[in-house]
């Protein structure tokens, strides 16, 4: 009896504390989290716990933060080197989705695709991507080609699978219907299949979004150009820290605004799914 009753107090005790955690606003919870992290931080550059060779401390990466800002701003050789990453990543995109989607519909529609083609795309993509980039930069040469193809590359196989998955999430008897009223193949791909499988085929695309932005500067840290990825590589053989901070700092910035494009198109085209991810970021 007492057990019972100790476990009727914990659970009382359990379900009080995430009604109160759920009470919290957003943006307190995420300022919180911020302060602790960069107050662990100071901590541990101001103690001499780690280098600052390889860990600067909040104050430096701030000054690097302001340089590079006003670098941006004022037009100079930053501005034209985040100019070069963009396009390479947003290149990269689109071809990562236009191929990306060809391929998973071939596989989801096709069982040639499903069972020829889709073995060969999950062999490719358990291989080590960043070990192709040497091939890239063979194929064509050190200009922004070479990291568009490896930024499209990373990002397609994702997009792949999202579609393909899609296009299977339309119940047995929905399709039945669509037969039944004499829908053809193609009909029934875009007026069934294709919106059901809407809100697989987003996650494919937040998922390439990341992938891309990986692929772009891998591709530039690697092969040379004049991009963020470039700059990196030309900081950290220079032992400068904060500015490799800096440069990834705001590389998140471009990042997380391709992120949450996708999430708006996602939010504007697929308005009647309600499903979200915690946090409400899908």
């Amino acid at each position: 009896m007492t057990d019972i009753s100790q476990d009727r107090s914990d659970d009382t005790v359990w379900v009080e504390h995430v009604a109160f955690i759920d009470i919290i606003p957003r943006w307190m919870a995420m300022t919180f989290l911020f302060v602790a992290v960069v107050g662990l931080w100071d901590l541990v550059t101001r103690m001499g716990w780690v280098s600052p060779i390889i860990l600067p401390t909040p104050a430096e990466t701030l000054d690097d933060l302001i340089f590079v800002g006003r670098n941006l701003i004022t037009g100079e050789y930053m501005l034209e080197a985040l100019w070069t990453t963009t396009l390479t990543v947003f290149y990269g995109f689109v071809i990562a989705v236009g191929i990306g989607f060809s391929l998973g519909v071939l596989v989801g529609e096709t069982k040639f695709g499903e069972r020829a083609v889709m073995p060969y795309l999950v062999a490719i993509d358990t291989m080590p991507k960043v070990a192709f980039a040497p091939l890239f930069i063979a194929w064509l040469g050190f200009g922004i080609g070479s990291k568009v193809a490896l930024a499209a590359f990373i990002a397609t196989f994702p997009v792949v699978v999202s579609t393909a998955a899609g296009l299977y999430a339309a119940s047995e008897n929905e399709r039945m219907l669509f037969k039944s009223i004499g829908a053809t193949r193609m009909q029934t791909l875009l007026r069934l299949k294709l919106p059901t499988g809407l809100p697989y085929i987003f996650t494919g695309l937040k998922i390439a979004a990341v992938g891309v932005m990986a692929g772009a500067i891998t591709g530039e840290f690697l092969g040379g150009g004049r991009g963020f990825g470039a700059l990196i590589r030309q900081s950290a053989s220079q032992l400068d820290t904060p500015r490799v901070f800096a440069l990834i700092l705001y590389l998140s910035i471009l990042g997380l605004a391709l992120y949450f494009t996708v999430v708006w198109m996602q939010r504007r085209f697929v308005f009647w799914n309600k499903s979200e991810l915690p946090g409400g970021v899908a």
